[in-house]
């Protein structure tokens, strides 16, 4: 992987990866990757719902609000205002990775003032919203993300700005927060007092880190800073998008990095969807590709499809090219990175689902209804498999005739090039894909 993969004609311009299925794609190699030719990394919503696992010189970092790109000591990584921050958990995060090697991190990150806090009885509250729902219940990671967002929308939520502005102010907008959450749930048990002393420390830890980053992020676009944008979850857990109510509580899709870090359209350059090349999602909700069989089980298996932050395993099948039509639709991808393309190299044949049809009749369109969804049928392409370990090939001239054959046909199908292809967990194992 040359340095020049982040073009530098397009300096002023920020690249975006997003995750291009239901999550857990790979997106934090793609962005250890590409971080080494920026200078700034940056997420833009979601919280510790989300968990990327990056390896470097063999040592595993698992990062769930921290950008991935942050174990690169040249650039400095910003938690934009879209994000919903748990203090305590990214205090931990801050702590384990630092043990395992994690350099100078207070000195090269910032975190938006304008960022949402998540507290402990956000957590609380979203999993006594799961206990509700009981068998119809989302799944939820139960990390609070979707009561602090709708704490958010109904205008009552606290920012780091009240945090680090006048504590008093603070104190009286948390006990009303807490006031409102213990309405809607009198089981509800929170210590206010000892919250509002952590959150006392935590505000003296933090105000070296935060920093209005909207002007701080424009003002590094004008200097000609290479700005790289990391998105959390995937398009098909977007709020607007995926298949909703089975989906996360923001937008991380396309818009989300404009409104989750004050960056206009046209500020936006390569857009990179990160693709497995099979597909996996966690918890429930339709999933036209699944292979509930042997197939599913073997790509659990050797893909060690669980997830990092729940430790949930992951539901397995093939890759599903209407779904990636779709989310290209909405995100603009302009590169495809292909990951795990190793987890197929023992099969026999590989399959592709090229079509969905309902009632004998080809869908056009990607359903917004769950039940319509559920229902559909799906039409695949089959493929011989190469039946060779790829995990050690660098260039894609080495890789068999046949799996280069499953590359090209995915960027036929999609009409958007595959430009990489993950063969192994390293950022060494991500090659270039030649045309």
């Amino acid at each position: 992987m040359s340095n020049g993969d982040v073009e530098r004609k397009a300096a002023n311009k920020v690249t975006v990866v997003l995750g291009a299925q239901w999550g857990d794609e790979g997106k934090g190699k793609v962005v250890d990757m590409l971080a080494t030719d920026v200078d700034l990394v940056c997420r833009c919503q979601g919280g510790n719902n989300a968990g990327h696992t990056v390896v470097v010189d063999n040592k595993e970092f698992d990062f769930h609000l921290l950008p991935s790109g942050i174990i690169n000591p040249n650039c400095k990584s910003v938690i934009g205002n879209g994000v919903v921050i748990h203090l305590p958990g990214l205090f931990d995060e801050c702590s384990k990775n630092e043990k395992k090697g994690l350099l100078d991190w207070k000195k090269r990150l910032l975190i938006s003032d304008r960022a949402h806090l998540v507290f402990d009885f956000h957590q609380q509250v979203d999993g006594l919203q799961e206990m509700e729902k009981g068998k119809k219940s989302l799944g939820t990671t139960k990390k609070g993300i979707g009561p602090t967002y709708a704490s958010k929308a109904t205008r009552n939520g606290l920012r780091l700005a009240d945090l680090l502005g006048d504590f008093n102010s603070f104190k009286e907008k948390f006990y009303n927060l807490v006031d409102v959450h213990k309405r809607m749930f009198p089981s509800l048990e929170v210590n206010t007092e000892e919250e509002l002393k952590k959150y006392e420390y935590y505000a003296n830890e933090l105000r070296p880190l935060v920093v209005e980053t909207v002007g701080y992020l424009h003002s590094a676009l004008k200097e000609g800073k290479r700005i790289l944008v990391e998105g959390a979850n995937a398009a098909m857990l977007d709020i607007d998008f995926g298949t909703y109510p089975y989906v996360t509580s923001s937008n991380c899709s396309i818009g989300g990095v404009c409104t989750g870090l004050g960056l206009p359209p046209s500020a936006i350059g390569d857009v990179i969807g990160v693709v497995k090349a099979y597909t996996t999602r966690v918890g429930d909700g339709p999933f036209p590709t699944e292979m509930i069989n042997e197939v599913g089980e073997k790509l659990q298996d050797i893909g060690n499809e669980i997830g990092v932050t729940t430790k949930r395993k992951r539901r397995c099948g093939w890759l599903d090219i209407p779904l990636l039509k779709y989310t290209s639709m909405v995100n603009g991808y302009t590169k495809i990175c292909l990951t795990k393309l190793d987890i197929l190299d023992t099969f026999d044949e590989v399959k592709i689902g090229i079509e969905y049809q309902l009632n004998g009749k080809t869908l056009n369109y990607y359903p917004s209804s769950l039940s319509e969804l559920s229902l559909a049928e799906v039409k695949y392409l089959t493929l011989p498999g190469w039946k060779t370990n790829i995990s050690g090939i660098r260039h894609f001239d080495d890789l068999p005739e046949n799996a280069r054959k499953f590359v090209f046909a995915i960027t036929e199908l999609l009409e958007v090039p595959v430009k990489w292809v993950g063969v192994g967990q390293g950022r060494e194992s991500i090659i270039n894909v030649d045309y």
